[in-house]
Parts: structure tokens; sequence; C-alpha cells
């Protein structure tokens, strides 16, 4: 093989309760990456979208996994790399997680895959630690094993795949750019032991709904006593669009990652698409740009659509 495309998906993490430890991979928005074979040492990123990230290897997050799984191999050829995103950067649907999964995916297919799926999440971490100034997996699991799942130890990567029943997600994205950098910093470096409690509670009660198919329970553990206070005040209109989706029929749902991108759960399509009208009317209120995407959980995560 000389060259390869992959699509690689958007995800949403930490759904509510589950910070740094839940993630699941969408169907839409995603990345299409080619990446090509070459004699010629070294990498060389070429970007096909609007979005002017670095192509120097060194700062570019894709550039950082693929060099850590060179560096394993001790790989001494090269590799051309073309990339069109469609996740905007800092929108808070794993745009650096696609990138770095992505071509990770992409390098061990084209090399025969010499590595497992836990290794290559191992890779797309050190990119991942470009982006945000930590190693953490909750969108990057999602987008190589594909589904919903736990990320049980970051340290030792014991990743579990949960089953779901049907979900519908809705995703607003208002045109504003969140740092995750900034998003984690701001995070309370400690917490109350009745909120950890609450918490705890919540994690349980989703991951059990979840494999119940119990819509009930799930809507009810959607809740985020620790993260959210803090983060929701960088989101304007934050609580207003919560509440209405809510009446409007959604499961529940909140920040996607670190922002500013807001999720809801929907049993049906058609609840799905009403909550987006929802969504849409409050932005458009405000006066913020945005972007909208009814989808669903994307089994698969990085897809193979292109083998040369």
């Amino acid at each position: 093989m000389k060259s390869i495309t992959v699509t690689s998906p958007a995800s949403v993490s930490n759904l509510c309760c589950g910070f740094d430890i839940l993630g699941m991979a969408l169907k839409e928005p995603f990345d299409t990456i080619q990446l090509l074979a070459s004699d010629e040492p070294g990498i060389r990123i070429q970007h096909t979208d609007p979005f002017d990230l670095p192509s120097d290897p060194e700062k570019n997050i894709a550039g950082v996994a693929l060099q850590s799984m060179m560096n394993a191999l001790n790989y001494k050829a090269g590799f051309d790399v073309i990339m069109h995103k469609q996740i905007k950067p800092g929108s808070g649907i794993g745009s650096s997680a696609a990138s770095a999964a992505g071509i990770v995916v992409a390098a061990n297919e084209l090399l025969g895959r010499p590595f497992s799926k836990k290794e290559l999440v191992a890779f797309a971490m050190d990119g991942e630690m470009l982006a945000s100034g930590s190693k953490h997996a909750d969108n990057l699991a999602p987008c190589i094993y594909g589904g919903l799942v736990l990320v049980r130890d970051t340290a030792t990567l014991d990743i579990v795949g949960i089953s779901t029943p049907p979900l519908y997600i809705t995703v607003i994205h208002p045109q504003i750019e969140i740092k995750t950098s900034y998003a984690r910093e701001i995070l309370p470096k400690e917490i109350p032991l009745k909120s950890a409690v609450v918490q705890w509670a919540n994690v349980a009660g989703l991951v059990t709904g979840f494999l119940k198919a119990d819509y009930s329970l799930i809507g009810r553990s959607l809740e985020d006593v620790i993260i959210e206070p803090v983060r929701s005040k960088l989101i304007p209109g934050f609580h207003e669009v919560k509440g209405k989706c809510k009446e409007a029929g959604a499961l529940g749902g909140g920040i996607s990652g670190s922002g500013p991108s807001l999720f809801m759960l929907s049993e049906s399509a058609s609840t799905a698409s009403d909550v987006e009208a929802v969504m849409k009317t409050v932005y458009t209120r405000l006066g913020i740009a945005f972007k909208t995407y009814v989808t669903t959980i994307h089994e698969k995560g990085v897809e193979v659509i292109e083998i040369i």
C-alpha cells in the first residue's frame, strides 16, 4: 500500500458527569485524512481546510501523534499527510482527537497493523497532550474503538466499550472558541465529598441506564455538579438552552468536552430535530452564529475509505 484515506469522527466527551472517563463517537461531523508513504524521511503536512493549523509536524497534533508511532517502530522513511478538517478546532467535539486518532489508525493500516487499538490510543495521546496540556483519552478512545466507551484507568488504558440503546444526539456549536487548556485550568482542584458522592451516583446511574436501555435513568443521570457549574459561565445561553431542550423532550445533556458545543440526547429522531429547533431559536435571538448537527453514535470510529 502506498496511500490510505480515512474519515475520523467528532466525539462528545464527559457526558456531563463522566469527566475524562466517558466519551462517544459521532457519525457527523468528521475529518478526512489522506496518508501517503514516502521514501523521503520526515513528516510533511498539508491542510485543505480554512482553519490555518500549523504544517510543522512538531506543532501539529497529527504530526506529533504520527511521530510517536514512528519512534516506536524506529521507522526511517516518511509520510505525506493531507488533512481536510470539518471539525473546527476549539469546538468541544473532539477536533484534536479526530486528528490524532485518524492519523495513527491510518498509519497502522498502511504499515500492516503492527499495533493494537490500545497502543494507538497511547500514541494519539501524545498529540492530545499538545492540544490540551494533559493526556486524556475520553475523546480518543471512542474515535479508535468506536461507540461509547469508559476509560476506567488512563495510566493503563483500561478501555471498556458500553452498549447503548438507540440514541439521537443533537449538537450545537456556537461560533466562539474555548481553549481546552484554559477550560481545564479554571476547574476546582479540590471538591467537597458531598459533591463527589452525587457525581459518582450519576456516573453509575448513567452507565446502568445505557446497559439496561433505561431512558428515564439515562435522563436522570445526565447531571454534573462539579464541572458544569464552572464551565457553563463561559457559554452564553447555556442554562436557557438546557432547560428548553429538556422541555422539548430531550433526555438531557450539557457541555460537550470543554465547550462551547452543547449536546442533548434524545430517544427519537423527531425529538432530536425538535431540540435542534430550540437550540437554533435561542442562539439566533442571542445573535451568536452557530452550527448544528443531528446525528447518532458512530459504532466504528475511524474508518478506511480508500487504499491505493
